[in-house]
């Protein structure tokens, strides 16, 4: 009876070992799954111009400080600092976006979603236009 206390104690402290361990990796996976985010950015209407003429560029943008989320502020920034290679002033007034450029995430308009605090997920796809053109 002794022995089949002292097994089941064993089998006991496993499963709570593996549970706890079980745990740790979810909460591991779930902050390695936010460090960075899989996105594909396009320019139109002759802002790929500033972008070595490259119309699509699948990105990582990494997370900054530990954030769950990267909203459309996070990216114009990242945007300017890793895509962007002349003029950027052209594509961007302050922390957003000039006047006479469209943004889409998703194919909808994000001036319905939210613009700036616009949340963004996985494999989305955000598409700046310009919709000023010379004559």
């Amino acid at each position: 009876a002794a022995e089949g206390r002292r097994k089941k104690k064993k089998e006991g402290t496993h499963c709570l070992l593996s549970t706890a361990s079980a745990a740790y990796q979810h909460k591991v996976s779930k902050l390695c799954r936010f460090s960075d985010m899989k996105l594909t950015v396009e320019f139109g209407g002759g802002l790929e111009l500033l972008c070595n003429s490259v119309k699509i560029h699948n990105v990582n943008v990494e997370l900054q400080n530990g954030a769950e989320k990267l909203t459309m502020k996070d990216l114009l920034s990242w945007i300017r600092t890793n895509l962007i290679k002349e003029r950027p002033e052209m594509f961007m007034k302050g922390d957003t976006v000039r006047p006479g450029v469209l943004a889409l995430v998703n194919d909808c308009d994000w001036e319905l979603s939210g613009q700036l605090d616009t949340t963004l997920e996985e494999k989305d796809v955000v598409v700046f236009i310009s919709t000023l053109h010379g004559g």
